[in-house]
């Protein structure tokens, strides 16, 4: 009987004992004595040897992945902000690195299932040509990993960092042009009723606008797809860096599209604008290139603008000890 049992807690013991080492290894750990100086190195070493061969299969079975994702974020400016979201992550990761050496390592089975449906999503995507299934199979078995080798604990001090990377996955083609059209006929409607106001006669027929000079069309790069996942990208870590208020961090992500849609919107107008009053082959070149960056810092700024406005009413100072309150009419009698 006790050798059964015995068999049976040996995994879970070796691999607490490796983590033991690892966080050691890291600094999270005094300096074995003299005595046990030779197992607490072979531990270190053991535990840098498992963590390397972990790191090797990881780059080994995702390299087809890694080069896919770079090549869509080097060629698609819809999604070159993928570059900052693990460089993000990692910063998350190394900013809280005190915090992670102090939590708990208690692993936990809980983990193998995650890893073995990430390892399917990943074979499946994989035969399938499905490229959205197996790079989104990464942040699972990174979660799956978490919770199998350091425990549940240690999953909730880096759900974010992980969670984040979702956004380095370009959004699949069917649910990407599902998003643009409306957003093209949503920004072409806007200027239709935005430059009659500006003294532009419009006529609009679906993302056409027809301008006195020239038909004017809301393609799909004009659609402010690429600014709105961009700005939803930066509000999410921006709330993450600077906000603790969970409900703040929300409004600030859900705030992003409408900001994003609304500063797309005026850019169409202003390049409406620029095509009647100006020249339309300068305004439908360097100046609607040019506009793009310069309405996508609005976006960023009026963000910003809108996270000082929710904190302004908790910044008031609390009125001094044994003060009287005072009401709209003046102060109390």
């Amino acid at each position: 009987m006790d050798s059964g049992n015995h068999g049976a807690g040996a995994p879970v013991l070796e691999v607490e004992e490796s983590f033991d080492s690892l966080e050691c290894s890291l600094g999270g750990a005094a300096p074995a004595p003299s005595g046990e100086g030779g197992g607490g190195s072979k531990a270190n070493r053991d535990a840098r040897i498992a963590a390397l061969l972990i790191g090797v299969i990881l780059a080994f079975l995702y390299a087809g992945v890694f080069r896919s994702l770079v090549k869509v974020w080097w060629n698609d400016p819809d999604f070159s902000h993928g570059f900052f979201v693990p460089l993000f992550s990692g910063y998350l990761l190394w900013s809280g690195r005190r915090k992670l050496r102090n939590t708990a390592i208690e692993p936990s089975w809980w983990g193998l299932p995650l890893m073995v449906a990430a390892a399917a999503m990943l074979v499946v995507g994989t035969l399938g040509a499905e490229l959205f299934l197996s790079r989104c199979s990464l942040v699972f078995l990174i979660s799956g990993m978490v919770i199998f080798f350091a425990g549940w604990r240690m999953f909730r001090e880096t759900v974010f960092p992980i969670s984040f990377l979702l956004f380095m996955i370009p959004i699949p083609a069917i649910i990407f042009n599902r998003i643009t059209l409306p957003l093209q006929l949503l920004a072409s409607q806007a200027a239709s009723y935005m430059l009659p106001a500006l003294g532009v006669p419009v006529l609009r027929e679906g993302n056409i606008i027809n301008l006195p000079a020239m038909p004017l069309e809301v393609a799909e790069a004009c659609s402010g797809i690429r600014s709105l996942i961009s700005l939803l990208t930066l509000a999410v870590a921006y709330g993450c860096l600077v906000e603790r208020s969970k409900l703040k961090r929300v409004a600030l992500a859900v705030a992003a599209a409408p900001i994003a849609v609304l500063a797309n919107s005026l850019r169409v107008v202003g390049t409406g604008l620029a095509v009647q009053y100006w020249n339309p082959e300068k305004a439908l070149g360097f100046f609607h290139e040019f506009s793009g960056w310069i309405i996508f810092v609005v976006s960023l700024f009026t963000l910003l603008g809108l996270h000082k406005v929710m904190n302004s009413g908790a910044q008031r100072p609390a009125p001094p000890p044994g003060s009287k309150p005072h009401t709209a009419g003046g102060p109390q009698q």
